[in-house]
């Protein structure tokens, strides 16, 4: 249920995501909070491009008690990537959510192919500093569009502080998720800190909370940009020890913090939810 392929373009589709959205959240119970994975991959971005199918990702939303998840692919080209998540979208259009993943190049911006994307349904944007140089020459006309179209941008920046300043600064108007809090598996609370200290700022970030170890950031984040800034997602699906295990830990992170039923459920669900129209808020 693994396997692995390539890297870097872009075209594709998925129109199915909105009336689709909306019916799954209104059939939700009076009650029940919905808990949607803001962070899941088709295909990870890491030496072996570990690549998940539909199937898996589902069912494992079903053993964790998940709703929804935002898939992308990443280790591909733009078109295939776009191609992935339009595929699994149509083979579960009630519970999942295609982001574009933007491999931009100063040769080839791929504005087209996610203009394209985007005009059928696809929900946001996800760039990665380690696949994609975040000079402005080449990622600021992605921002460009992602403002323009009221989509989030969701940018791995690994752990580059100077790059999501200045994103931040130009872009007011694009909702960047900054993803892990800056930095995946960060062990240093000062480079959290100036993540924090970012958002803080500018009203416009938010911060994603995949990878994060930091759990009292966590909270701290709550106190000082508010619940609805935060989003929750696994950076999933792993198989340590087994990805509904993996799933059901990550959930877990937020449920043991000492916050308030409000401040979980915005960012098990709700701030995501608003952010991506999937309910009226």
């Amino acid at each position: 249920m693994s396997d692995p392929i390539t890297r870097r373009r872009f075209l594709g589709s998925a129109a199915l995501a909105g009336a689709s959205a909306a019916s799954v959240l209104a059939e939700t119970p009076a009650g029940k909070r919905t808990i949607i994975d803001s962070h899941v991959h088709l295909r990870h971005g890491n030496a072996a491009h570990t690549e998940y199918s539909p199937e898996v990702i589902v069912r494992t939303m079903d053993q964790a008690g998940i709703d929804r998840s935002v898939v992308f692919a990443m280790s591909t080209t733009t078109k295939h990537s776009i191609e992935m998540a339009e595929a699994a979208v149509k083979r579960f259009p009630g519970r999942l959510i295609p982001y574009v993943y933007a491999l931009p190049s100063y040769e080839r911006p791929a504005l087209l192919e996610m203009e394209a994307a985007l005009s059928r349904g696809f929900r946001g944007i996800k760039i990665h500093a380690g696949e994609c140089t975040l000079a402005e020459y080449v990622v600021d006309p992605v921002l460009r569009l992602a403002a323009e179209r009221g989509v989030p941008c969701l940018i791995d920046f690994c752990g580059k502080h100077g790059d999501a300043q200045r994103i931040a600064g130009a872009f007011p108007t694009a909702r960047v998720i900054v993803a892990h809090m800056g930095k995946y598996l960060c062990t240093d609370g000062g480079l959290i800190d100036q993540f924090l200290a970012l958002a803080e700022k500018h009203e416009n970030m938010l911060l994603d909370l995949s990878g994060v170890v930091l759990l009292p950031k966590v909270e701290e984040a709550v106190r000082r940009i508010g619940s609805h800034r935060l989003v929750w997602g696994t950076d999933g699906p792993d198989q340590k020890p087994d990805t509904a295990s993996f799933a059901r830990r990550e959930l877990d992170k937020i449920e043991r913090l000492n916050l308030s039923e409000a401040d979980k459920t915005n960012i098990l669900g709700r701030t995501i939810s608003r952010l991506l129209k999937l309910q009226s808020a």
